[in-house]
């Protein structure tokens, strides 16, 4: 387990949420329920841009299911710390994903209200299938109910980065989740 205070914790992280095996743990154990649920079919992982990234690289690697991958980037934050509930496509996926088994690959659930707005946009295009796995969700930060096959972990409404989450795109890179301290992002 790494401390708060180690060479490898910047010092604006005030503690660990989630250790990089926790994280690691997860991952196979949702990839494990993901290939049960697919079995005999192939997935096409859809990325949300940046903060899916390194937990969609770890679960397209831990299953055994076949998988693609597209992207997709939509904004609803701007350059606040909590979601405006107004998206924005970024960028649009590449190819058509009608009959195919559509797995959304989040990093954390906030309000609910991005997700919502992704979900009807997926299922208007007429996929087999649309499900979401996420690696967090924040249930006491939800504005709006939304359906979640899987989650990693429920966490505390507190400002998290690492692990693919960032705040003004720092922190993304380190491979645990932390609490970042107050004073970074309340300037």
């Amino acid at each position: 387990m790494i401390d708060v205070g180690s060479p490898d914790v910047p010092p604006e992280i005030e503690s660990v949420v989630m250790s990089e095996q926790a994280i690691s743990e997860r991952v196979r154990e949702l990839a494990a329920q993901v290939d049960a649920d697919y079995a005999g079919r192939e997935i096409l992982l859809v990325g949300v841009l940046k903060g899916a990234v390194m937990f969609m690289a770890d679960l397209a690697r831990a299953l055994r299911t076949p998988v693609s991958m597209e992207f997709m980037a939509v904004s609803s934050y701007g350059s606040s710390t909590s979601s405006s509930g107004v998206v924005r496509i970024l960028k649009d996926l590449d190819r058509e994903i009608a009959d195919k088994h559509v797995l959304v690959v989040e990093d954390i659930i906030d309000s609910g209200l991005t997700l919502s707005w992704l979900l009807r946009n997926m299922r208007s295009r007429g996929p087999a299938s649309v499900e979401v796995v996420a690696l967090m969700r924040k249930p006491d930060a939800a504005k709006i109910e939304v359906p979640v096959k899987y989650v990693g972990f429920d966490i505390a409404n507190e400002f998290v980065v690492g692990y693919g989450l960032d705040y003004a795109e720092r922190y993304r890179d380190l491979p645990f989740v932390g609490l970042l301290r107050p004073e970074v992002y309340t300037v």
